[in-house]
């Protein structure tokens, strides 16, 4: 279960250095998604399967919207892919900063702490990731309508950024 969860995690920093070294948004935003799925899978092999499940759904919404906006502000019809030689370069400075990193902070980890949320909890009639989903949005459940307010207000204000000067049928002819 280890090895999995090394693998997962390495799989999950590859995805990261994919996203930070390409300047395309087409290869950025698949690059984002596959970290997201394996973020989830590392949510799933915690025990934490509702949860990853919803935090999926959600960020494919939210990476669409942004794939689209992205995609449809890039002026770029020869995108720069994962093969070419500044893209590379970049990628292996990153992976190299990420390693460098890693061998710095995780002097006190090990792997008896990755422990399962169904291992840790005892003997319980609720799953760890959904009462904690219950409880979130009992307590933050302003702060969530706020959140909900502030990304509506982002959506107005990357739309009025796009739109550009015409002004649809209001404009002057």
């Amino acid at each position: 279960m280890t090895y999995g969860i090394w693998l997962i995690l390495f799989c999950f920093v590859a995805g990261i250095v994919a996203v930070a070294s390409n300047p395309s948004p087409y290869f950025a935003a698949l690059g984002l998604v596959g970290a997201a799925g394996v973020g989830c899978a590392v949510l799933v092999s915690s025990g934490g399967s509702f949860l990853s499940l919803v935090l999926f759904l959600i960020y494919l919404g939210g990476m669409l919207v942004v794939f689209v906006y992205s995609a449809a502000l890039a002026a770029d019809p020869y995108p720069e892919g994962w093969g070419t030689r500044s893209v590379f370069v970049n990628a292996v400075v990153f992976f190299l900063v990420a390693m460098a990193l890693s061998v710095l902070v995780c002097g006190g980890w090990y792997e008896g702490s990755w422990v399962g949320v169904e291992e840790a909890a005892g003997l319980g009639m609720v799953r760890g990731d959904t009462a904690g989903v219950a409880l979130m949005y009992h307590h933050g459940g302003g702060l969530l309508l706020i959140a909900a307010g502030v990304l509506l207000l982002a959506l107005f204000v990357v739309l009025e950024l796009t739109r550009g000067l015409s002004r649809g049928a209001l404009r002057a002819v």
